[in-house]
């Protein structure tokens, strides 16, 4: 069995302190405590553990996210990483987690569908869990289960090979007039070999989520379906099931995914209900007209990692800045910076990302 490498910064609450002694009891581990103790993290099995407190404010935990940007994109090369928070309040917990594997990511490491568990000051977040599974285990005993299952797929992760992948790319901005898709046309250049399909989510064409009870989305997931039923059931649905990589592009809104593109992720749930997809990977294209492309890269960890379960290959995002329409064509470099993308994407395509080996 692999060593788990536990980064653990600063001093942890005896909650945190639980969570970590359940989780890790049949592991080798490593801890590393300090910014200046990280070092070499190419080839390993990586967890954050963090403890918020009060603040929302980790000072040695930041200064690792600076050494882990500034170590350049290959410091967590052929690595695996999931995330363990504890928060003595109901906030902070899932934008720290969001952001430690958005830096992390860009490191090279990548993240298993479902990697973190957050504990909240009240851990109300787990009664979610608790009614579904009917369970009368108490909040907290549900939380130490979630760290458990994340440790596990953590440890338990390896990559399979994929026969003739599949790909399918989502978009909701006008395509003749856009940076987004412009630039996607140039790493789509370099992916001939694969099957590639296109979904255009025109405007109208899907209603945001209803908000359905559990057992009323449930059932309608029992024939892949959705309340509102159109093109998300009709064509959405059947191709994410098909499909191995998905590719969403996404120009950046007012520092947000367009409400057409927020829509189709919301109304994924629908068909999550029935079918997980921990074997799929998931990459974005983002250009922004001024700044916050990472902003939108993290909301697409959120929404698709964290809580749908596709997998977060290394460097999933190509991120540009460009305003006129056209200006795409104007950054230096670009159509290498789409073909090193492109070949990103057929490593995974091709299982060319070997852990450990």
């Amino acid at each position: 069995m692999d060593k788990l490498y536990v980064l653990m910064p600063g001093k942890i609450s005896q909650r945190l302190e639980k969570m970590l002694e359940y989780s890790l009891m049949e592991y080798d581990c490593d801890i590393i405590k300090t910014c200046d103790e990280l070092k070499n993290m190419r080839n390993k099995r990586i967890l954050f553990a963090v403890e918020l407190g009060d603040s929302g404010i980790n000072i040695e935990h930041l200064k690792m996210l600076e050494k882990i940007k500034l170590s350049g994109s290959d410091f967590m090369e052929n690595s695996v990483g999931s995330v363990i928070i504890n928060s003595n309040n109901e906030l902070f917990s899932r934008d720290t987690a969001r952001k430690t594997i958005f830096y992390a990511n860009m490191a090279g490491c990548m993240f298993p569908g479902r990697p973190l568990s957050e504990a909240t000051g009240s851990l109300k977040n787990f009664n979610t869990q608790k009614k579904i599974s009917d369970s009368n285990l108490s909040l907290e005993d549900i939380c130490l289960n979630d760290c458990k299952n994340v440790v596990d797929r953590l440890m338990n992760f390896s990559i399979n090979k994929i026969v003739k992948p599949k790909i399918l790319t989502l978009y909701a901005s006008y395509h003749k007039k856009s940076n987004t898709f412009s630039l996607w046309k140039m790493v789509k250049e370099n992916l001939k070999e694969y099957d590639i399909s296109e979904i255009h989510i025109e405007n109208g064409s899907v209603k945001d989520c209803k908000g359905c009870s559990y057992k009323a989305c449930k059932h309608y997931s029992e024939s892949n379906n959705c309340f509102y039923g159109g093109i998300m059931v009709e064509e959405v649905y059947p191709a994410i099931i098909d499909c191995d990589i998905l590719i969403l592009l996404c120009p950046n809104y007012n520092d947000a995914i367009s409400a057409n593109m927020s829509a189709t992720i919301n109304r994924l749930t629908a068909l999550f209900r029935k079918v997980k997809f921990y074997d799929k990977y998931v990459y974005a294209i983002i250009v922004s007209g001024f700044s916050g492309s990472d902003i939108i890269a993290q909301q697409l960890i959120s929404g698709l990692n964290i809580n749908k379960t596709f997998m977060l290959p290394p460097k999933f995002v190509l991120m540009e800045t460009a305003n006129d329409y056209g200006d795409i064509e104007k950054i230096d470099n670009i159509r290498d910076k789409a073909a090193e993308f492109a070949d990103n994407i057929s490593k995974a395509g091709k299982s060319g990302m070997v852990l450990f080996d």
